[in-house]
């Protein structure tokens, strides 16, 4: 039976709801894990950081891209969250890593707690 797909709307699309979520490739195959969100000086999100690769978070290569790159879904009423990208695992780890540093000049980066 396939999924019914729900494309996130303003209330929904909330820090909370899309960090840690999966992201599915074009051939729906999963590409990696949105690990941080960059924010502008007005809180707004530019980009996500996809976390491509690696196991459990370990050893994976932080990608940046941009957040209108991304479709956030859940899956029905009440469905799991995650998001589909136009660009493979593959495609996604030829792109430069994103590195944090203290001047993201008009950035903030957020990253979510650990638990």
């Amino acid at each position: 039976m396939a999924h019914e797909h729900v494309i996130l709307t303003g209330a929904e699309l909330t820090i909370e709801n899309l960090t840690g979520v999966s992201v599915y490739g074009p051939e729906h195959e999963k590409v990696g894990v949105v690990g941080d969100l960059l924010l502008s000086a007005d809180e707004t999100i530019r980009s996500a950081v996809i976390d491509v690769g690696g196991f459990l978070g370990i050893g994976a290569k932080h990608v940046a891209v941009p957040f209108e790159a991304l479709q956030f879904v859940h899956d029905g009423v009440g469905g799991d969250i995650h998001a589909h990208i136009g660009w493979t695992k593959d495609e996604l780890k030829d792109r430069p890593e994103h590195v944090r540093t203290d001047d993201d000049v008009g950035f903030t980066v957020y990253a979510p707690p650990l638990v």
